[in-house]
């Protein structure tokens, strides 16, 4: 399952009960905000030469793409009119979960009827999740099972609060996302992510379960492993529910999968890599509200680790126990705030769940840290070991919300830094001053 890496001398360990292996030969780029990501994942279907596919958890109609492209659908529609093989599963939310309809695009009435203007090529299939959960993956693969293939995993969704820019300048309602562009071997991962779902996507024999001529038709599991494209060691790691799926068949150079007991390699990964940090844990979420995780995180603090968590900034959403980890005083829990146009700050909700280690080991993908993404729904992120890697998105992280250059401190120094910068914003927030440096304040 290793794939002939030379994995044990690892210092976070990998998850040993997982889908797929740990593969060496990968390139990473971090993609940090909605505008840089979208434009970035545009341009790369643009590029397209055979497929493009996709799995959506939420799709609004007024989102639009970077630099007057038009709607996601319009991007995917003028991919699919050049004769790419352009394929999406969308969620289709329950009776449980109804109230998310607004946002997702489930195949409603309204939803065909866009799809029959523009006279659609594009092939979807619709999929639930189990009762009350959701499918909550965000994935984007080119031309898979070809040369030029690469894909995008994270957290961001179709939506204009989302495809704002790194700065978060301006309007109120900006939230701050990131996904991770990957090529190489692990990008087979996301392939066979995509063709075990899609074959067993829910509504698929529905009437009202598919749309597109061809998408009837199963695809075939991915055989080959792409060449090398870089050096990072890369893990893609899921949370699947129980009885969701039942195609275990292995993915190239790994092994047979019982999917249908369901999988939780995101959750051993995070306890195993904060269990295992020595230096520093810097984190980004929309919610950290399980128990297992918030002791994790307290055990590593007595351990005197230096440790950040960015959460949205909102006091009375923040669990009690994340909160009691303020007693010492290496521990950060703080918000992002963008100056807007009116020259006051505007609270940035962070959609982000990514989490480095050390300044050696990190993950990105789309698990909050809820019992929902850890334990129900269909989430997936990458966990890599790669020091280059984990600190270009390091760097690039507190660039942007400490408005200064750490690229030449250690780990451990830029989070104490970031500390302080948090404890000094919110000092200047407590008495109305808005001129900060960065974003984050402490909460």
């Amino acid at each position: 399952m290793i794939d002939g890496a030379n994995i044990g001398n690892l210092s976070i360990p990998y998850a040993t009960r997982a889908s797929y292996p740990v593969r060496p030969g990968n390139a990473l780029h971090p993609l940090i905000d909605g505008e840089p990501a979208f434009r970035r994942i545009c341009e790369a279907i643009e590029q397209a030469k055979h497929s493009v596919w996709a799995t959506v958890t939420f799709m609004w109609a007024t989102c639009l793409m970077p630099d007057g492209r038009g709607t996601p659908l319009d991007v995917l529609n003028r991919a699919s009119e050049r004769g790419i093989d352009v394929r999406i599963i969308f969620w289709r939310p329950d009776a449980r979960t109804e109230h998310l309809k607004t946002n997702a695009f489930w195949g409603a009435s309204e939803h065909v009827e866009k799809l029959k203007e523009a006279d659609s090529r594009v092939l979807i299939r619709w999929d639930q999740a189990e009762p009350g959960f959701c499918q909550h993956q965000k994935s984007w693969l080119v031309d898979a099972g070809t040369e030029t293939e690469t894909s995008f995993l994270g957290g961001i969704n179709l939506n204009p609060n989302s495809v704002v820019a790194p700065s978060h300048r301006g309007v109120a309602g900006q939230n701050h996302d990131v996904y991770i562009e990957l090529a190489g071997p692990s990008a087979v991962d996301i392939h066979h992510n995509f063709v075990q779902r899609w074959n067993e996507a829910s509504e698929r024999n529905l009437p009202d379960g598919r749309w597109g001529e061809g998408s009837a038709h199963d695809l075939p599991f991915p055989t080959k492993v792409p060449r090398r494209r870089g050096e990072s060691l890369v893990q893609i790691q899921r949370t699947i529910h129980s009885g969701r799926y039942a195609n275990g068949h292995a993915a190239p150079q790994g092994v047979d999968y019982s999917i249908e007991e369901g999988e939780r390699s995101n959750f051993d990964q995070y306890c195993s890599a904060i269990g295992a940090a020595r230096s520093s844990v810097y984190m980004e979420n929309q919610v950290v509200a399980v128990p297992e995780i918030i002791e994790c995180l307290h055990q590593a603090l007595q351990r005197g680790v230096e440790i950040v968590v960015v959460v949205p900034a909102e006091d009375d959403k923040i669990p009690e126990h994340l909160s009691h980890l303020a007693a010492f005083n290496h521990f950060t829990l703080a918000g992002i705030a963008g100056l807007g146009d009116d020259g006051n700050r505007n609270p940035v909700w962070v959609h982000s769940k990514l989490m480095l280690v050390d300044g050696e080991w990190g993950t990105v993908g789309s698990c909050n840290l809820h019992h929902y993404s850890l334990f129900g729904n269909c989430e997936m992120n990458a966990a890599f070991w790669d020091t280059k890697a984990t600190r270009m998105l390091l760097d690039e992280l507190l660039l942007e919300h400490l408005d200064q250059d750490v690229s030449g401190m250690d780990d451990r120094a830029a989070l104490q830094l970031f500390g302080a910068i948090a404890r000094s914003n919110r000092r200047r927030y407590d008495i109305g001053d808005c001129n900060w440096q960065g974003l984050a304040f402490q909460l």
